[in-house]
């Protein structure tokens, strides 16, 4: 018997403003088609920061108090949603019937989190093609999602300028 055809599920396109994320959002255009997605911008407020470099561990405290007199998370907020809104325009160019969805956390849970409240398959991440050892210093976000999103996923290598 031959299995019935699924109709498509919601992408879930991840976009932190960058080439890499633009990319990826036009790859996935050409490869998935026309279909709803939901574009999530996430950013980080100043009280989940974690300094990788050693020397910032010293600093940390400091940022995170005069985060709240200079209104940090705000200002990253509304630079989140602007981002978010280019990622919308450009899923949209790409074909995509898209809307925002703005979260804050680390990246990689929030964006399976997001994956997860909407059911979406695949989610779509650009790789910024670092080696092992600047993942290991920089942290990625498309090889924690990979780890934990227990879905579908499209990571779109790093394109060339």
């Amino acid at each position: 018997m031959p299995a019935q055809a699924r109709s498509p599920t919601r992408a879930l396109l991840c976009f932190d403003g960058s080439h890499d994320a633009a990319n990826a959002i036009a790859v996935a255009g050409a490869l998935l088609g026309s279909r709803e997605a939901t574009v999530v911008t996430v950013w980080e407020p100043v009280a989940v920061w974690q300094p990788y470099d050693p020397a910032a561990v010293l600093s940390a405290g400091i940022s995170r108090l005069s985060s709240e007199r200079l209104s940090l998370d705000e200002i990253a907020s509304e630079i989140a949603q602007a981002t978010m809104q280019r990622g919308v325009e450009l899923a949209r160019g790409a074909g995509f019937d898209a809307i925002g969805k703005l979260k804050s956390g680390k990246a990689w849970r929030a964006i399976c989190e997001a994956a997860a409240e909407i059911e979406a398959e695949p989610i779509v991440l650009g790789a910024r093609g670092l080696s092992r050892v600047q993942s290991v210093l920089l942290g990625s976000v498309s090889g924690a999602v990979a780890a934990h999103a227990r879905r579908a996923l499209l990571i779109v290598p790093t394109s060339q300028p």
